[in-house]
């Protein structure tokens, strides 16, 4: 498996894993693990839950036959009646519930109640602090973030954040469990809020929603720009490799020369949003509705990751970025 070159931790397989939330995040962290040999136990309140799980599932395994990944040594799952039996046993659990801190807390209370106490505990929280979220808990030691991407069963990287009170050998851990699954587990040394990526993604959207606001592209005319343009470029390299290349053979000191002063032009509105009004939020739901309505979400996901699973082929050839660790799963 590949390892955090900053890193010392070791992959590490766990025989059991719990997933307490199965809703899409839920189902498709599920998948990974399962694809990755491992048992696990699902909880969630919904009645839906197997559904949207072999549903997920589904699309998972056809992501990975197209990626020559194999999946006939997959984990059994199992779904329970609580998440105290889901949790019951298990090395490894990822809680995927709402996106809020009261609901989490109450989710990682019920969890604490019946867990093993040395099992790590990862929240796929988009933006909570792990301290946060530490607060009522007996262990917090071993409570990390583990941010992932959808779809988690074909993105390979993690985001994995401690709180005030997890240990850095948990964190280590955890990277070993998470690099198991066949991800990239970052480690976010800092507790910030929203972590890494989502807090790149904020200044996108926010760039974005500025520019439909003030009638200067369509939400069709934006996804264009990153599909046909830079989207390509960062499926390989991320934004300082591609500036780094810019700067042509004077390197990424003669790009910053030569575009770091553009730095104080007006280019972005980014410490400012307009206005979230009715308004504004029809006409993105409208241009949203006109570009992709025509298909059902799960055609998007299908279509989604066929093209997902070529740029991953590319990359392996290549053994480029997220190429490798595709090649280290074989």
């Amino acid at each position: 498996m590949t390892s955090d070159p900053e890193a010392d931790f070791t992959p590490y397989l766990p025989q059991k894993a719990a997933v307490v939330g199965c809703g899409v995040i839920g189902a498709a962290w599920a998948s990974r693990m399962l694809l990755s040999g491992v048992d696990v136990s699902v909880s969630d309140p919904s009645p839906n839950a197997e559904e949207i799980l072999t549903e997920v599932l589904g699309n998972a395994v056809d992501a990975w036959d197209d990626l020559g990944l194999p999946t006939n040594a997959q984990g059994t799952y199992t779904i329970c009646r609580s998440v105290a039996e889901a949790v019951a046993g298990a090395e490894f659990i990822q809680e995927s519930a709402p996106e809020r801190p009261d609901v989490k807390k109450a989710v990682l209370a019920e969890i604490e109640t019946a867990a093993p106490a040395d099992a790590i505990i990862g929240s796929s929280t988009s933006g909570i602090k792990p301290t946060v979220m530490q607060e009522d808990m007996a262990n917090p030691e071993r409570l990390v973030v583990g941010h992932p991407y959808n779809p988690v069963y074909l993105l390979p990287v993690v985001e994995v954040v401690g709180g005030d009170l997890t240990t850095i050998g948990n964190i280590r851990r955890a990277q070993g469990m998470y690099a198991a699954f066949g991800m990239r587990p970052i480690h976010c040394r800092v507790e910030i809020d929203a972590f890494i990526g989502d807090r790149l993604l904020e200044a996108v959207w926010r760039e974005a929603l500025w520019m439909v606001n003030d009638g200067v592209a369509t939400t069709q005319e934006i996804d264009d720009v990153m599909t046909h343009g830079f989207g390509l470029r960062w499926a390989q390299m991320g934004l300082f490799e591609t500036y780094r290349v810019a700067g042509g053979v004077g390197g990424f000191r003669h790009f910053m020369e030569q575009f770091g002063p553009t730095l104080d032009w007006p280019y972005s509105k980014l410490m400012d949003t307009p206005d979230f009004t009715p308004e504004l939020v029809d006409t993105l739901v409208e241009q949203s509705d006109a570009q992709s309505g025509m298909h059902s979400i799960r055609e998007l996901e299908r279509i989604r990751d066929k093209n997902l699973v070529g740029f991953l082929k590319v990359l392996e050839e290549n053994e480029w970025s997220a190429g490798k660790v595709i090649a280290d799963q074989r």
